[in-house]
């Protein structure tokens, strides 16, 4: 989870955020509609340039497309409606609140227009290509079938928000005395649009975790998140609380299988899905054990200035310039935090940024060019739903309330979630009467998606070619096996 002002990289941007893939999606042959095929292009904003893949297919004279951004590993994005009247292309994801609308060139291999994403308006340009772009590091770890063990696809209907998740269980071959039932866990995603694979950068962690503990007599169910793959739903307008209820109709699903062992069914969630699994196991005490990687112990506010000052750090940033950027969140974050409705507070959280932008004499002319132009995209996002809800959560008031056996394991090179500052708060909430068999550890070397770092900076987890570390994963096995 990361998101700040100015430079921002992770939680929820412009398109998509977090959860980054490799995507491979299918070569189309030659087609009577020059619209037909793969459009590859880089959308600017600010420093940041988010590769975005459009699909587009033809099926009894109807257009169908898909969107998939190869850099945050999110595909499968369904595009609600699509026209094309030559030479103008236009279409819509009502799943990110996102569309565009641009003109086919002469030549036909490109398409030049606008994104328009979160009240911004953004330049786009995409180049017609015979193949979506892969990821050109080898991710070892990925397991590849056949597997020693049983996978299914299944859809699991959340009957709060009517919607249906689709996702995949995974039941270990029965080497288990008597053929007995099995522990497991459900997998809670991090922050963004994610899969159910969890993938970032060609890298697909909960493939790789679920494959471990599978092999290990673990079983496991992970799902697409609402809205993203073969998920129902609306991922933009959906906040913490309403990923909470999916993880739970998730959870409910799990155990009532069969090949499920009774009162074994933990939760896993990784970044804010370790705020999502202590939600889900304070009001639920059928949840046996939970499972914090990289699990926030601070409420979202005070989490975003401290990752956000950390990686900065990072990165080079002087104190004064970091104190520089938190002072205006501080700004922002707190009309973001208060009372009133979604524009009367986008309005006010505009004001106080463009007059910081306008009166810091620590920005170049030009930077403060771009900062304008990306004003209302940034706002956007500041005034969403889900942005105002995560500001105030507080993973103490439901860690309190977790009596369940609890395993936090942070990495200490974690600039995301600074393992110091988070398990400390863990700590502390689950209180002296926690249970005996809770297990806080920080494991050495390891960044936020516990991959082994150098400096644990963001920027680093595609050049990475680790996947999770492999003691991770043994700390995981060990302890769930233990219980």
């Amino acid at each position: 989870m990361y998101v700040s002002i100015g430079k921002r990289i992770a939680m929820r941007g412009i398109l998509v955020l977090a959860g980054f893939v490799a995507v491979s999606l299918p070569i189309f042959g030659q087609a009577d509609n020059p619209i037909v095929g793969i459009w590859v292009g880089d959308l600017k904003v600010q420093a940041q340039s988010l590769p975005l893949v459009l699909s587009v297919t033809e099926e009894g004279g109807k257009l169908k497309a898909t969107l998939a951004s190869p850099s945050q590993g999110v595909k499968d994005i369904p595009v609600s409606s699509i026209s094309f009247i030559a030479p103008k292309l236009e279409f819509e994801s009502k799943a990110i609140q996102g569309s565009f609308a641009g003109e086919l060139s002469p030549e036909g291999t490109t398409i030049s227009g606008t994104w328009s994403q979160g009240g911004g308006n953004f330049p786009l340009v995409v180049e017609k290509r015979e193949a979506a772009p892969l990821s050109a590091m080898a991710r070892h770890q990925e397991p590849k079938a056949p597997f020693p063990y049983k996978t299914e696809e299944v859809t699991i209907e959340n009957k709060k928000a009517k919607i249906k998740l689709a996702g995949t269980l995974v039941i270990p071959a029965t080497t288990r005395a008597g053929g007995a039932a099995f522990p497991a866990v459900v997998f809670a995603t991090g922050s963004g649009p994610q899969d159910r694979d969890e993938g970032l950068l060609g890298h697909k962690p909960f493939l790789v975790i679920a494959d471990y503990l599978a092999r290990r007599g673990i079983a496991s169910l992970r799902c697409d998140d609402r809205g993203i793959g073969a998920s129902q739903g609306n991922f933009a307008s959906a906040t913490t609380l309403d990923f909470a209820d999916d993880v739970e109709a998730a959870f409910e699903y799990l155990a009532s299988r069969r090949e499920i062992k009774k009162g074994a069914v933990g939760i896993l969630g990784h970044s804010e899905g370790g705020l999502i699994a202590p939600i889900v196991a304070s009001r639920d005490a059928k949840v046996g054990f939970v499972v914090l990687l990289a699990g926030p112990g601070l409420d979202g506010e005070q989490l975003l200035y401290l990752q956000g000052a950390a990686i900065a750090r990072a990165g080079g940033a002087s104190e004064a310039e970091i104190e520089g950027a938190l002072s205006i969140n501080r700004v922002l974050y707190g009309i973001a935090r208060g009372p009133g409705e979604g524009t009367a507070v986008a309005d006010e959280v505009k004001k106080a940024y463009l007059e910081w932008v306008d009166s810091s004499a620590s920005i170049k002319e030009e930077e403060k060019e771009q900062a304008r132009q990306a004003a209302d995209g940034s706002v956007a996002q500041l005034a969403s739903p889900w942005f105002r809800t995560f500001l105030s959560l507080d993973p103490a008031a439901y860690l309190a309330k977790v009596k369940q056996p609890v395993l936090a394991l942070n990495g200490s090179k974690d600039l995301q979630v600074p393992p110091a500052e988070n398990l400390a708060g863990i700590r502390a909430a689950l209180g002296p009467g926690a249970n005996p068999k809770n297990a806080l550890v920080e494991l050495q070397g390891l960044n936020h998606l516990f991959q082994h770092a150098d400096t644990g900076s963001p920027s680093e987890y595609g050049n990475i070619e680790e996947t999770f570390a492999p003691e991770a994963l043994k700390a995981l096995g060990d302890w769930i096996l233990g219980l």
